[in-house]
């Protein structure tokens, strides 16, 4: 019996060892140099055909200001790190990379085949920010510019010129900023002024309408009632000085008046006279102790008390008493003096009288314009109390009328000290950020240095030639093998006496060599060669013509 023929598609091959791996590579070399070449050629041909590209790089240096903040305040608060990208955003907007784009001439392929919004973009994207360096504090000191163009003499001034910017922009936004915060102060300023003289205003107009009952004015009040208080007790004072001396002359006169008209009247006369002499120094006494002891009490009870009205009621009654005893004693006296009129005239012009009642008559005219210059005294210490106690109700009122307006005194006070701290607390701020801003307009305050100029680059960053190049040929060998690999998965025909041994399971006894027609062969091997030649050849060309291209263009 024959044995049963295996399913091809179930054959597992075999393992491959060095001598197949080998064959396999002699077998398909066509194949694997193939893609090498052609990855070689294109890799040379993109590497020297595309664009050489320049990195031009500046170094901009932070000057921090030259004077202390403790001295002048900054009016700029935000970070250099962020006034730095916030710059950046201005500088690559789309109204300036288009003025720099149409300058320069920038990008001219990419000018004519797409819009000019994705020529900035890509602008954009070459030129490159990098802070760099930092204090203690994180902040920066100092940043790169960068620039990336095919032609390393624009690339260059394309960095100059984003430097410029950067200063010009960072000295312009300083100094807009100052200015802003300067007017808002100066603004605010003039606000709490407005509000401040409003307040004093208001605080004046209330002084006015209240002069007098100010709550701070109790004390000037107080003391004035005071002043006035001892002034009328002087007073009273002195009019009780000017009643006692008043009956003391009174008195005095009284005596003497007795004795003058005792030395020209009877002994029985005399005698009467004295009885009623001594009647009205009584009643005089009693009124002068009284009117002392009324001038005690008012001064601790009203003129509607009942024991001042008593003690005026009884002084009333000894006045009367006193006036009629003065009435009866002054018509006796009219009375005596008319019959004795022409032997007292006589005797005074024949000079009778005697030198004693001389001198008392020139004595009693003394104490008569004594006693009337008390009563003079006293009159006008009366009148004066008066106004005194109109000043004292004057300045009682006020004091009674000070709590009516407190609350709205102390609120306007309230309103003017607030007004006042805001007033001056503004006027601090604004006298610093004026300060502040003569600082920057001086070029005094955080400032922007070149550190490294623009440099020239003399070598190219992109593309990196040898590296494409070999990447290229690596690529190219790679998809070599992998087609070498599928032509060889896909050839199921036995190539060698393993693969008989293997598939068959058969004992090889001997094997015939493959017989070609030699003819054949070697053209066949010519025709192989002129193809690897002209194509090593058409493959050299155009690698050269890349290269002479790329040079005659960078010349």
């Amino acid at each position: 019996m024959q044995p049963a023929t295996p399913d091809p598609m179930n054959i597992q091959r075999r393992t491959l060892d060095i001598e197949d791996y080998i064959d396999v590579v002699r077998r398909h070399r066509a194949w694997i140099m193939g893609p090498m070449l052609l990855c070689l050629v294109v890799g040379t041909v993109t590497a020297f055909l595309w664009p050489d590209t320049y990195v031009s790089s500046a170094v901009v240096r932070v000057i921090p200001p030259q004077i202390p903040e403790r001295f002048v305040p900054s009016n700029v608060n935000s970070e250099i790190s962020q006034r730095i990208n916030s710059m950046y955003q201005s500088i690559t907007s789309r109204q300036t990379l288009t003025n720099i784009i149409n300058v320069y001439q920038l990008y001219p392929r990419d000018r004519k085949r797409l819009p000019m919004e994705d020529v900035i973009e890509q602008m954009k994207k070459d030129i490159r920010l990098n802070l760099t360096g930092g204090d203690a504090r994180g902040r920066v000191q100092a940043f790169e510019i960068a620039y990336s163009y095919e032609n390393r003499l624009i690339a260059q001034k394309i960095v100059q010129e984003l430097v410029s910017r950067f200063i010009d922009e960072n000295i312009r936004t300083r100094a807009a900023q100052s200015s802003q915060t300067t007017e808002f102060l100066r603004e605010r300023f003039e606000q709490n002024k407005r509000e401040l003289d409003a307040a004093e205003e208001k605080l004046t107009k209330f002084r006015q309408e209240n002069q007098g009952r100010m709550p701070e004015e109790r004390q000037s009040n107080m003391a004035a009632i005071n002043a006035l208080d001892q002034r009328m007790n002087a007073l009273n004072a002195q009019i009780s000085r000017a009643s006692q001396d008043k009956l003391l002359l009174e008195s005095r006169l009284s005596t003497l008046k007795d004795q003058f008209s005792r030395l020209s009247v009877p002994e029985a006369a005399q005698q009467v006279e004295m009885a009623k002499n001594e009647r009205l120094a009584q009643l005089e006494r009693e009124i002068l102790t009284m009117e002392t002891n009324l001038e005690a009490v008012k001064q601790n009870y009203k003129e509607t008390h009942p024991d001042v009205r008593r003690m005026k009621n009884n002084i009333d009654v000894l006045k009367r008493t006193r006036a009629n005893l003065q009435k009866e004693e002054e018509a006796k006296k009219a009375a005596s003096e008319k019959s004795a009129t022409a032997p007292e005239t006589t005797a005074r012009k024949n000079n009778n009288l005697p030198k004693e009642a001389r001198a008392m008559e020139a004595e009693i005219a003394s104490i008569q314009s004594l006693i009337e210059a008390r009563n003079l005294e006293a009159e006008g210490a009366r009148k004066e109390i008066v106004g005194v106690e109109r000043n004292m109700r004057s300045y009682q009122g006020r004091l009674e009328a000070v709590p009516m307006g407190t609350g709205q005194y102390e609120e306007l006070l309230r309103e003017r000290n607030t007004a006042a701290l805001r007033y001056e607390e503004m006027q601090l701020k604004m006298i610093q950020s004026q300060a502040g801003t003569d600082l920057e307009r001086r070029n005094q305050g955080e400032t922007l240095e070149l550190l490294d100029p623009a440099s020239l680059p003399m070598t190219p960053t992109q593309p990196k030639r040898p590296l494409i190049v070999g990447a290229s040929a690596f690529m190219g060998l790679i998809m070599g093998f992998v087609v070498a690999a599928v032509r060889e998965l896909k050839d199921t025909t036995l190539k060698n006496l393993k693969d008989v041994r293997a598939y068959t399971q058969l004992m090889i006894l001997g094997s015939v060599p493959l017989l070609e027609n030699d003819l054949v062969v070697r053209r066949r091997r010519r025709l192989a060669w002129l193809a690897w030649s002209t194509a090593c050849l058409a493959g050299v060309a155009v690698m050269a013509g890349s290269v002479f291209f790329y040079y005659s263009n960078k010349t």
